[in-house]
């Protein structure tokens, strides 16, 4: 007779299957306490910078760093070439307007100013040989013309005489008919007389005027010759400081040269560098402002160069109302440049976390200040030392500025004392 087995209660097959379940739950509860841990972290509060939210006045400024020039400038250029000879002045010299500055010598210029003022002596003497024979052909004239005159009156008397004698048959026709063609050729002689002259007239008085313009024409190029030869004696064309001065004795300088600039001392304006980021956002009549000698001083944009070079463009900028006493050319100022009103906003201080966050997001503490957590934000306008804040946070929240560089998964902070 067969005898029953009694069944087994631990089968291999069983004790596998708890032992897979125990490890798959070991496995589950492990990789959530990892993420815990990594989506948590403890750090000490003295590595951290805490900022307060606030509400207060916000403008929208860049900061610039200008260099301070005279208010006008003028170059000097040479305007005729020639050899360094004498210097006067140096660098840095206080000039009135007129001042020598330096002598050039040029004998091209020179010889040709000699040979201009011998052609306008010439033309002047031969002008003066061509009026003194037009005086003398118009006496010839006269005289000519008084003895026409003469000629008529004396036949214009015998034609009347012998016109009353032949009507009362005194003389012949013979004789009356001589005196009437005499008379007739005297007035025609008259008219043809005071043509000649009236012709000689235009015809000399046109020659004269020619003579005068060519004359006053070369005149003009011999003052012209004469101010080349004067500007070798380069002077000061205003009252300022001679800058940029290069010349040394025995130097040749050309046509157009650079020698130096004058600068006009009579005031002051400051040249800076902007990044071609803002070029759409600058224009002229916008204010900044500076700190100096714990006052501040406003100026104003007067001119924008559009021209970009290494990616940054140039503004002047003039001072309103007062200049800084004792500012020198090439000091550098630095200026708050106003690219908006001021305006009320909620203002979140700058800090490394931008550089993780793109600030779209930021650690706000708990009410206890124990911990941090995420949150979404939205920034709109910024200045150097302020973010304005859109959504996201509210005045009196506290929020960690300080670099995120080892948060960027952590979802939490644990703040610790």
């Amino acid at each position: 007779m067969d005898k029953a087995l009694k069944k087994k209660t631990w089968t291999s097959k069983k004790i596998l299957t708890i032992v897979g379940v125990i490890t798959l739950i070991s496995l589950i509860g492990f990789s959530i306490t990892m993420m815990q841990r990594k989506s948590n972290l403890n750090v000490k509060a003295e590595r951290l910078s805490i900022q307060l939210i606030k509400e207060d006045t916000f403008q929208e400024f860049i900061p610039l760093n200008g260099s301070v020039l005279p208010i006008n400038s003028i170059f000097l250029d040479a305007s005729v070439g020639g050899r360094v000879e004498e210097k006067y002045v140096e660098d840095g010299a206080f000039l009135k307007k007129g001042d020598p500055i330096m002598r050039l010598s040029n004998t091209d210029q020179e010889l040709s100013l000699v040979n201009q003022e011998t052609s306008v002596l010439n033309l002047l003497t031969q002008s003066q040989i061509a009026q003194t024979n037009a005086q003398q052909v118009s006496i010839n004239n006269r005289n000519q013309l008084a003895d026409v005159e003469n000629g008529l009156k004396e036949a214009e008397r015998l034609y009347r005489l012998n016109k009353k004698l032949y009507d009362e048959k005194a003389i012949g026709q013979q004789e009356y008919q001589k005196t009437v063609n005499d008379f007739h050729y005297q007035k025609e002689r008259m008219e043809l007389t005071k043509k000649i002259l009236q012709q000689d007239s235009l015809s000399t008085t046109q020659k004269v005027k020619q003579d005068r313009q060519m004359y006053e024409r070369t005149q003009r190029a011999l003052e012209l010759m004469r101010k080349k030869v004067d500007d070798l004696v380069v002077r000061s064309p205003v009252d300022g400081q001679l800058t940029s001065f290069d010349a040394e004795i025995g130097q040749n300088k050309n046509v157009g040269e650079r020698l130096g600039q004058i600068d006009v001392l009579t005031g002051f304006k400051v040249r800076a560098d902007v990044d071609e980021h803002y070029i759409s956002r600058i224009y002229n009549d916008l204010l900044g402002n500076l700190t100096m000698n714990n006052k501040q001083y406003t100026l104003r944009v007067k001119k924008v160069y559009s021209q970009v070079n290494n990616g940054r463009f140039q503004v002047d900028m003039e001072f309103m109302n007062e200049v800084p006493q004792g500012i020198r050319r090439g000091q550098t100022l630095q200026i708050k440049l106003a690219l908006s009103d001021e305006t009320k906003a909620i203002l979140l201080p700058r800090g490394g976390f931008y550089q993780q966050t793109g600030g779209n997001w930021i650690f706000k503490l708990s009410e206890d200040g124990s911990s941090a957590y995420r949150v979404d934000i939205q920034l709109g306008r910024q200045n150097p030392d302020y973010y304005e804040v859109v959504k996201g946070l509210d005045p009196g929240d506290k929020v960690i500025t300080s670099s995120y560089e080892s948060y960027d998964k952590i979802q939490e902070l644990n703040i610790q004392k």
